[in-house]
């Protein structure tokens, strides 16, 4: 048997999505940008795509920009709204818990002149509003904050956020990298005071190396890239139009039954956590206090330390049954480093070298997590006995 839980590193294409890209590279294969009617085809997948997806966000579809994923998103955003506005300020506020895309597109601008300020968080991952509240200043051009952490499934107060951020200072930008939040979340950038927005399409079923940056008509931006012109100037290069229609397609398809498959996948990881549980010395990460700990995370993200066990060890043990997980964030493992997030929120040495992550998707069925937590019951204390020698 198989058990792919590595969800959030990257997902399965829908077969409707994959049979539209062939259909786009095969047959209606035309440069948007040429005049006859081979590009007026791909204008329509084009704005089929921006319409989709704005209509999702309830957004417009002029403010939806096609990138080459999260990554090329989030430095968009925080590069060309920093050069764009340094005249108002050089303050920036962050979270010591974001995605490298952030993190190191900060420490770029810290190098530029910018200061950055990190928020803290606390045991459960999640950032404080009255430390928000106390870090923002009259120069204050940007804050950039997380909806779902990648590692620990922390949902952040991003509404309540947003909020916050506009009363204390209207001109201030708050861009939410959003890569594991869209489709696991109702995010509607308007209501929530959201003025930049990065999505990944091989997150939601759809193709790798396309993403949005959704940037409200009214912020001041500069491209980072320079070209074409394309994109309203914004983003120059050939639209990737099969990303673009095969993104919005899965979208489309993800979102068509958002509330049961969500509610599906809180049973899941309830299921999961407590299987885990009857492991001896395990801690699962970012759950929050109370006898309801699991709404308000993550739907499916379960992050689990198993003391005793290296995480790298554990990871290939159950890659030899057919069980794929990640040790903490797949974009970083072929660097080994310690986990930022698990750092933050207080882990210990033990914690920071044996933590898995599990994540699942609409795809995930309760067998594959039988299959994994009995692999794990038979592994693990043979693994720990193998690490005492």
């Amino acid at each position: 048997m198989e058990a792919y839980l590595d969800n959030s590193a990257t997902t399965r294409v829908f077969p409707e999505v994959a049979e539209l890209a062939v259909k786009i590279m095969c047959e209606d294969y035309g440069n948007p940008s040429s005049l006859h009617m081979k590009g007026v085809e791909s204008e329509n997948y084009l704005r089929y795509a921006r319409e989709t997806l704005a209509k999702l966000l309830k957004v417009n579809a002029k403010e939806i920009f096609f990138t080459s994923g999260g990554t090329e998103s989030d430095n968009l955003a925080l590069i060309g709204c920093a050069m764009a506005n340094n005249r108002r300020g050089k303050h920036i506020i962050t979270t010591q818990v974001e995605h490298a895309a952030v993190r190191k597109t900060c420490e770029y601008l810290e190098s530029q002149g910018f200061e950055v300020t990190y928020l803290p968080v606390d045991n459960t991952g999640r950032i404080s509003l009255e430390d928000l509240q106390n870090a923002m200043r009259p120069d204050t051009i940007l804050v950039s904050i997380m909806y779902i952490n990648n590692e620990i499934g922390a949902v952040q107060p991003i509404a309540e956020a947003g909020s916050l951020i506009k009363k204390l200072n209207p001109n201030t930008l708050f861009h939410v990298d959003a890569v594991q939040g869209f489709g696991k979340v109702r995010i509607y950038p308007k209501k929530m005071g959201i003025d930049l927005m990065a999505v990944s399409s091989h997150k939601i079923h759809g193709p790798k190396g396309v993403g949005l940056l959704y940037v409200n008509e009214k912020v001041k931006i500069q491209p980072i890239l320079f070209g074409g012109g394309q994109q309203m100037n914004l983003r120059s290069g050939t639209d990737n139009v099969p990303g673009a229609a095969c993104m919005a397609k899965a979208a489309e398809l993800l979102y068509a039954h958002f509330d049961e498959d969500i509610q599906r996948l809180y049973e899941l990881k309830r299921y999961f956590v407590e299987g885990v549980r009857k492991l001896e010395n395990v801690k699962v990460n970012g759950l929050l206090p109370g006898e309801d700990e699991i709404t308000g995370t993550a739907p499916h993200i379960v992050s689990v330390s198993v003391y005793g066990v290296r995480a790298e060890v554990l990871l290939h043990t159950l890659e030899e049954k057919g069980i794929y997980v990640s040790a903490g964030s797949a974009c970083s493992s072929h660097k080994p480093q310690p986990s930022a997030t698990l750092k933050a929120i207080g882990a210990d040495s033990k914690q920071l070298e044996s933590t898995i992550r599990f994540s699942f998707s609409v795809y995930t069925t309760r067998e594959e997590l039988d299959y994994t937590l009995a692999e794990m019951y038979d592994k693990i204390p043979i693994l720990r006995r193998y690490a005492r020698k």
